[in-house]
């Protein structure tokens, strides 16, 4: 399989990215009931293309980032939140969320953050090892903060300096 192109996300790309994100809908990531229609547009208020870095292989969006600020506070303006990673199902294993993590590590720095962070859900594993990987480290743990399937699942914070 060819290595993913990464890219900033464009206006065209709204389709595919909704529905790569319906279609790997998870209770392991998703906070959120699993979306029915109709479905809201991908790009809101909050976040449009500018947000979003894209992953393609052969033409294809496989997976996106999204980069935000974790508050509006000027005081933590050098800081970058990731509020988002999704992969194809096809796609994994084979280096995408890993390229599509480094690039927005990238976006960053080029922005003039000192410091990103980032949640992940304590049960999902496979997210938990990359980020950890690449030099994230837990930063907090909030207990039970979900319920999730009849389950409760805590929170994790993670950040690392750049």
């Amino acid at each position: 399989m060819p290595a993913p192109y990464i890219r900033t996300a464009t206006l065209d790309d709204e389709d595919a990215l909704g529905r790569l994100d319906r279609d790997t809908w998870s209770p392991l990531h998703a906070v959120m009931p699993r979306p029915e229609p109709p479905y809201d547009p991908f790009y809101g208020d909050r976040f449009g293309p500018r947000d979003h870095l894209v992953a393609e292989i052969d033409g294809a969006v496989v997976g996106y980032i999204r980069l935000g600020f974790p508050t509006p506070l000027a005081s933590n303006s050098h800081v970058r939140q990731i509020q988002g990673l999704v992969v194809a199902d096809e796609v994994r294993g084979a280096g995408v969320g890993r390229a599509l993590l480094r690039g927005v590590l990238e976006e960053a720095r080029r922005q003039g953050a000192r410091r990103i962070t980032l949640r992940v859900l304590g049960h999902n594993t496979p997210a938990r090892k990359l980020y950890e990987s690449e030099g994230f480290v837990v930063e907090g743990i909030m207990p039970e903060e979900f319920l999730l399937d009849g389950e409760y699942v805590d929170d994790v914070l993670m950040g690392r300096s750049l």
